[in-house]
């Protein structure tokens, strides 16, 4: 005997809002991840007339 299930009850599970809040997680741990990139850039970028101040000739 062949059971007929409806489309709707048939799926695993739908987005609603613990789907949104992960996204909205994933989201923030990104910009938190390049901000911390951005600012160890610039902590280690050296300036060029710092190093090479010295007069060739």
């Amino acid at each position: 005997m062949v059971k007929i299930i409806p489309e709707d009850k048939a799926r695993q599970g739908r987005w609603g809002r613990h789907g949104l809040r992960i996204l909205i997680a994933a989201l923030l741990l990104a910009f938190v991840a390049w901000g911390a990139a951005e600012i160890y850039g610039e902590l280690i970028k050296t300036d060029t007339t710092q190093q090479g101040s010295a007069p060739s000739g």
